[in-house]
């Protein structure tokens, strides 16, 4: 078996290791930075972190930080225009993962020029204009460690995948105390959505031995304490354990893949505008049921690792455990089904033929244990629907 492994050439893991960003940079030899953050980082003041600790070494960088929380073509095309106006020698991506993707996508963009859309899988993005350093504020995407970059083609309405070295983070600096404010509506999504990697990294067509490593080491961490850290947010212990449970599960679907939960919550995203995290909590109870057929040991083994399933109960009771407690999980963070959310059934119902040819499209359902034709895409949507009758 042979297969390749990514990941950033330095990791920094460890409460306060912000303040190691401009030891960081002079690592590499790099002075000039452009920040990528958003509004909120702004406005509270947080990007401080990472600002001062560059002034005091005498680094002057400057901010881009229109970024928006599902990023689109138009704020990276606003990007690159900042970008090109300086002497920049690096991007610093310092927020959850919409100010990170944007910075990946920027650097790739401005080495290429065209539009996004240019770049979307199956395009192998492997040239970037300038190397990233990501600074994640949030325990979820991963993306401080992964080669992919998620970003809205707003003439289609349609959430691109992009892959490539371009995307790869040269460094990351993982300090958990940036979560520590976070809220919980915001910690349970970004929870669920490094549950999800992990899950789907093990499950993937694509895994391999180095990828089930971090996808098992990841989901010990976040099973225990994803409800944790919901009902208690200043939980430091529990905020360390996610924020390394994501960034395992980041490099563990770098090196395999992610599968259907992905492939068919990014057309909710891009068409509805839900949260990532969201949208994929809406449908990982119900696509996982619907793969466990194909993989009992695999889904068993991570039922097992994330707690849900003791090593006395045989594969088929730990199967049935983890699709119950992906359910329970959900009732337990108040994730809403879409209707909930606030969409339209109507809206939803005349959606259900495209979402399903998207989510075909980007390639992710290809790589689950069971893998689906569109009718049985469009029944999952369906299902994803019911959930909120079904808890009633």
């Amino acid at each position: 078996m042979s297969f390749n492994l990514v990941s950033p050439r330095l990791l920094r893991i460890g409460g306060g290791s912000v303040g190691d960003i401009a030891t960081v940079l002079a690592t590499f030899g790099l002075r000039r930075p452009l920040v990528v953050t958003d509004p909120f980082m702004v406005s509270s003041g947080l990007v401080r972190r990472c600002l001062d600790p560059l002034a005091a070494a005498g680094i002057a960088a400057e901010t881009f930080s229109d970024t928006v929380p599902e990023p689109v073509d138009t704020v990276i095309e606003a990007g690159v225009r900042r970008l090109r106006s300086g002497q920049f020698d690096c991007l610093i991506g310092f927020g959850g993962g919409s100010p990170i993707d944007t910075a990946k996508a920027m650097a790739i963009l401005a080495a290429g020029g065209g539009k996004m859309r240019d770049y979307k899988v199956p395009v192998q993005a492997d040239l970037a204009a300038l190397p990233i350093i990501a600074i994640p504020t949030t325990a979820g995407t991963g993306s401080e460690a992964t080669r992919f970059t998620v970003i809205t083609d707003t003439e289609r309405d349609e959430k691109m995948l992009i892959a490539g070295f371009a995307a790869l983070p040269l460094a990351a600096l993982v300090d958990y105390e940036l979560t520590l404010s976070v809220p919980p509506r915001t910690t349970a999504d970004t929870g669920i959505d490094s549950l999800t990697h992990a899950l789907e990294a093990y499950v993937s067509r694509r895994a391999n031995p180095y990828s089930d490593a971090q996808a098992l080491a990841a989901m010990r961490l976040i099973g225990p304490n994803l409800r944790t850290v919901y009902r208690e947010p200043a939980n430091a212990p529990a905020r360390e354990a996610m924020m390394l449970g994501a960034t395992l599960a980041g490099i563990a679907f770098s090196n395999s893949s992610v599968a259907l939960v992905h492939g068919m919550s990014r057309p909710i995203g891009a068409h509805f505008h839900v949260p990532h995290g969201l949208s994929n909590a809406m449908l990982l109870p119900a696509v996982t049921r619907y793969g466990l057929e194909a993989a009992p040991a695999r889904y068993a083994a991570a039922a097992r690792a994330m707690g849900f399933a003791s090593t006395t109960e045989d594969d088929e009771a730990a199967c049935e455990r983890l699709a119950a407690e992906l359910e329970s999980l959900n009732r337990d963070l108040a994730v809403p089904s879409p209707g909930e959310f606030g969409i339209d059934e109507a809206a939803w119902t005349g959606k259900l033929a495209l979402m399903a040819e998207q989510a075909l499209a980007s390639g992710s359902p290809g790589n689950n244990p069971r893998v689906p034709a569109a009718g049985e895409i469009v029944a999952l949507y369906r299902e994803a629907w019911a959930s909120g009758r079904n808890r009633s």
